[in-house]
């Protein structure tokens, strides 16, 4: 607990004496923020941290099996790719554990500058990597080891811009302010996946794997920079040192927000549970099953995917305007139930041919835009406002990990051993999932 006497603005701030504190105190006099500029900031910020998480997931399906496993066959070879695709979400808790450690005993600038950097070094490292070829075993051990080092960074880029975004929000539009940072995956994946079928298109399949694949890392450390730039900007400006000072986002220990509120930090993992297995099931799940069983051009899948993410943010634009008027939590559970009914048609779908799988992107990505414009924070409101800032960075870590992180490899491995009927029931797992949650929340606040 805080001292009363202490001249901290919280436990992640400098003391407002201290010589750290220079270029806070400087923008705090001066600086003002309104919804719009922090809107703008959570929106690159998010951008630029899903345009890392595309390319890998891309090139994990793409680069990956023949360039770091070619020992196996091409569905093992994309199952082991997958399994070290999955580290990054298990780091992803750890990186916030230690991040905000870091926070409390320094600055959130501190934090953010050393996660980003870690981020786009980790990024850039993978491009640089020796294949199998080269390096044998290490370079399977360098990549998961890499792989780590991106999840504990995004686990440690969490600042709080979308709990601000929605503490600023006008009345009545934090639906629509909420999905503003969720932007940021639709617009990061239609770079990554442009980047990657312009290169596919231009390169031929070997100089591609020998050197194409690594151009996107390259890109994605100059855009960290920018990123990292941009939100330092906000979370130096006066209305940001404000909420700080007034404890509405202040970096508390974990076992003290696990401790007190474990139950709103469960129940805002799993509630969401539904958009997240959709996530990867249109994204990453059928790039690599048109990679291994279908005759179709890999870089005209991706283009259709594109369509597939505008058609997502106009989803993400629909479920702001749609949450303000119906609810959040209402808008989350009729997603949850379309997103069952569309699980059934999965099989037809992804088998139909051309028209069935571009129907297959297009509906999916929909039902994804709605869904997870309204996922992040459905349950935050529940957290006390000190707790509320690390224990909604814990909720976002435990949402990756149980309902996206082993997605495309359970998915991937039961559809070739078992068909794809049972990604029909692997989604629709998470559509009841989040159901639950959604209705245990609800019967929970009636009590209280």
């Amino acid at each position: 607990m805080q001292s009363t006497n202490t001249t901290y603005g919280d436990a992640g701030a400098a003391p407002i004496t201290s010589p750290q504190s220079g270029a806070r105190n400087i923008n705090a006099r001066d600086g003002h923020v309104s919804p719009g500029d922090i809107a703008v900031g959570v929106v690159i910020g998010r951008a630029s941290e899903y345009f890392d998480f595309f390319v890998y997931a891309i090139a994990s399906v793409l680069v990956f099996p023949a360039v770091f496993f070619p020992f196996a066959d091409r569905l093992e070879g994309t199952l082991y790719s997958f399994a070290i695709f999955a580290l990054a979400y298990i780091a992803r808790p750890i990186g916030t554990l230690v991040f905000m450690f870091i926070q409390r005993h320094f600055s959130r600038e501190v934090k953010l500058t050393i996660a980003l950097f870690m981020l786009g070094s980790a990024t850039v490292a993978i491009s640089s990597l020796p294949t199998y070829a080269r390096w044998g075993e290490w370079s399977i051990v360098a990549l998961a080891v890499l792989r780590c080092g991106q999840g504990a960074a995004l686990g440690g880029s969490w600042d709080g811009l979308p709990s601000l975004l929605a503490l600023n929000a006008p009345e009545g539009k934090r639906g629509w302010y909420a999905m503003l940072g969720q932007l940021g995956a639709p617009v990061g994946f239609i770079i990554a996946a442009g980047i990657f079928a312009y290169m596919m298109t231009q390169l031929s399949q070997d100089d591609f794997l020998v050197w194409g694949w690594r151009f996107p890392f390259f890109v994605a450390f100059a855009i960290n920079v920018v990123a990292l730039f941009a939100r330092l900007r906000l979370v130096s400006t006066h209305d940001y040192v404000h909420l700080l000072d007034e404890h509405q986002l202040d970096a508390v220990p974990a076992r003290e927000v696990f401790g007190k509120q474990w139950t709103t930090i469960a129940l805002g993992a799993l509630a969401a549970l539904a958009s997240y297995a959709l996530f990867h099931l249109v994204t990453v799940f059928p790039l690599s099953w048109i990679q291994l069983y279908d005759t179709r051009s890999v870089a005209d899948f991706l283009v259709v995917q594109i369509w597939g993410a505008g058609v997502a943010i106009l989803g993400v634009l629909a479920s702001g305007l749609i949450a303000d008027r119906f609810g959040r939590r209402n808008t989350l559970g009729t997603l949850a139930i379309l997103i069952a009914i569309f699980s059934f048609f999965v099989p037809t779908l992804i088998d139909g041919g051309v028209s069935g799988q571009n129907t297959f992107i297009l509906l999916g990505f929909l039902l994804l835009g709605l869904s997870y414009g309204q996922a992040a924070g459905a349950v935050t409101s529940n957290f006390l406002p000190q707790y509320r800032y690390t224990g909604a960075a814990f909720t976002s870590d435990l949402a990756w990990l149980v309902g996206a992180a082993f997605a495309p490899l359970v998915a991937l491995g039961l559809a070739a051993n078992f068909g794809l009927g049972y990604v029909s029931l692997y989604l629709l797992s998470g559509a009841v999932g989040s159901l639950a949650a959604l209705s245990l929340n609800r019967a929970l606040e009636i009590r209280n």
